[in-house]
């Protein structure tokens, strides 16, 4: 059973659309208890990043959330939930963030080095590179995926970045770190390729506890 966080500020509808078409049992809650006993755990996210830690923070899912990834239980964070899971956003003034991975999450400039400028927010469809092999990706291909942010996150640990899309700067797009995963896009909302990672993700999670 996969669980969903309900902390006010997530993309919950196109989500659980997405585990239903793909037949996997899910639910939603923003019980901790109720949570932690969940097979896998999508931290969903939309709007500001200061917000959404706030939120965590007064709900206790924060605490939660890293309770859970010690777990070994999988752990998905999707586009404003992926950046929650690093250590930092510049978003409305320096945020601290779940410190889960290592990097922080800064606003895309606008303007390239040779002085053109560009649109922010990243919005729309982009190619995604693949960096390095990870489970997550098992077969599949590279192709364009659904992507609506302004910030994207700078890391200096290079074993966390799975695959990576172009836009005037390397945006980390699918990142993974032993049972933690993020996507900067959205996979529910990009077509098939976005469909199977979900699947992959599920996966993980019916695989994991079969084996316990």
């Amino acid at each position: 059973m996969i669980g969903i966080a309900d902390y006010g500020m997530g993309n919950l509808f196109s989500v659980s659309k997405a585990l239903e078409r793909l037949g996997v049992p899910y639910f939603l809650s923003e019980d901790e208890s109720e949570l932690m006993a969940a097979d896998a755990l999508i931290l969903p996210g939309v709007g500001s990043y200061r917000d959404a830690m706030e939120r965590l923070s007064e709900t206790g899912l924060a605490k939660m959330v890293k309770e859970f990834a010690a777990t070994g239980k999988p752990l998905l964070g999707i586009c404003l939930g992926m950046q929650l899971l690093f250590e930092e956003s510049e978003e409305n003034g320096p945020t601290k963030g779940l410190g889960l991975l290592s990097g922080s999450c800064h606003m895309f400039p606008g303007r390239s080095a040779d002085g053109n400028t560009y649109k922010v927010p990243h919005m729309g469809w982009n190619n995604l590179s693949f960096v390095r092999s990870s489970d997550i990706l098992t077969n599949i291909e590279e192709d364009y995926v659904y992507f609506v942010h302004s910030f994207y996150v700078k890391t200096n640990e290079q074993d966390v970045l799975i695959a990576a899309a172009e836009y005037d700067v390397v945006v980390p797009a699918v990142v993974g770190k032993g049972n933690i995963y993020g996507m900067q896009f959205h996979p529910e909302k990009s077509g098939s390729l976005g469909m199977e990672l979900l699947r992959n993700f599920t996966r993980l999670a019916e695989e994991r506890k079969a084996v316990q």
